[in-house]
């Protein structure tokens, strides 16, 4: 085992992306492993004992697809490895080039259902949408066949593809560093209550509502949300920050794993309110869980799964995500209630410490691992 050499791929996520770097390379080097990362990264570096195989950051989508992916595949051919374990549909054509060319083994993880993610994509002309999605639809599936294993982040996505070397790996939160961890919301010693939302910021991903609900929180509530992440898209950016409740937004653009962490212990609230787009509605997405462990109660999008999680286990509520009063409500719901908000948050850390953690999924990856070393 400590002789196989991984090589783990990514041309959109960077370098230190949670499920890629902080879960699957770590669980692989932990376990013995060689493993590199070649990923978007501003050096080349050992962090942690993986070796991070630098990538430059695309100057847009088109120089990233055409050209970032050409560049991961000939590092990727230098690395000269026993297993490479790809994370973006853009590298499809090019690891089944690979792999004809070097035998190895190729494991693709597949984040998320592509063919339902292409009907939402705003950059794709509405008229193409379901054609480009049925295409891709085929077209993923028949190259996936060809290689050694699928890996998928949820049950939902699995179901798309049909051969037996598939298996669902849950992007669950790695919790053993956190098990002493408490939620310390600090709100009342800064006379104000936090909200927080940590992730991609996007138009589909609700953020225009989240801000939008702070309209009709009662003003007796002194209130304050965090943003951390980055924004996909300029132009949505400025709109964003014309609205009318900019001025409560506390933007901390992208923040590292640890400070995020520290950032949800003085917080209040958790939220994530995505759209309904098909892509979202079967997701399970890793904030959801960050915040569970962290103790904050939960306020979420109201998808059959997400209630099933959240309200199933009594750490949050669900609203219309599209519906800023809702959500709004919601909050001064949780504020009113504080016992019961304390109680939601209690509840999601034990699901989280019992169920929903990333120590149980990680036994599923080396199984792969296992199997495709022999």
């Amino acid at each position: 085992m400590a002789n196989k050499k991984i090589c783990i791929l990514t041309s959109v996520h960077h370098a230190l992306d949670v499920r890629i770097f902080h879960k699957e390379a770590k669980t692989l080097a932990n376990a013995g492993y060689d493993v590199s990362l070649i990923a978007q990264h501003d050096k080349e570096e050992i962090v942690d004992g993986i070796r991070i195989i630098p990538l430059p950051k695309p100057k847009n989508r088109l120089v990233r697809m055409l050209f970032l992916t050409r560049k991961a595949y000939k590092l990727a051919l230098e690395q000269k490895a026993d297993i490479y374990h790809f994370h973006d549909p853009e590298l499809l054509p090019r690891m089944l080039k690979l792999k004809k060319k070097t035998k190895a083994k190729i494991i693709y993880d597949v984040h998320e259902d592509v063919p339902k993610q292409i009907l939402s994509k705003h950059w794709i002309p509405e008229i193409l949408r379901k054609p480009a999605a049925c295409i891709f639809n085929i077209y993923e599936k028949s190259i996936a066949k060809k290689f050694d294993y699928v890996i998928t982040a949820t049950p939902h996505i699995k179901e798309n593809f049909t051969q037996k070397n598939v298996i669902d790996i849950k992007n669950y939160p790695v919790v053993q560093n956190l098990k002493n961890f408490k939620n310390q919301n600090e709100s009342k010693k800064n006379d104000f209550f936090t909200l927080i939302y940590a992730g991609g910021l996007s138009r589909l991903r609700g953020i225009k509502e989240i801000i939008q609900s702070l309209n009709f929180v009662s003003p007796k509530y002194p209130i304050r949300l965090q943003l951390l992440g980055e924004f996909d898209d300029k132009i949505f950016e400025q709109e964003i920050r014309r609205l009318k409740k900019w001025e409560k937004v506390d933007f901390l653009g992208w923040v590292p794993q640890k400070e995020t962490i520290k950032h949800l212990s003085g917080a209040g609230i958790g939220l994530v309110c995505f759209w309904p787009e098909p892509n979202h509605i079967n997701a399970m997405p890793n904030k959801i869980f960050e915040y569970a462990i962290a103790g904050l109660p939960i306020i979420a999008s109201n998808f059959p799964l997400w209630k099933e999680i959240i309200e199933g286990n009594n750490c949050g509520i669900c609203v219309n995500p599209l519906n800023p009063k809702e959500i709004a409500k919601a909050i001064e719901y949780l504020i009113e209630h504080p016992n019961e908000a304390k109680i939601m948050g209690e509840n999601g850390r034990k699901a989280v410490l019992e169920k929903y953690n990333w120590e149980n999924e990680s036994k599923k990856l080396l199984e792969v691992y296992e199997e495709l070393a022999k």
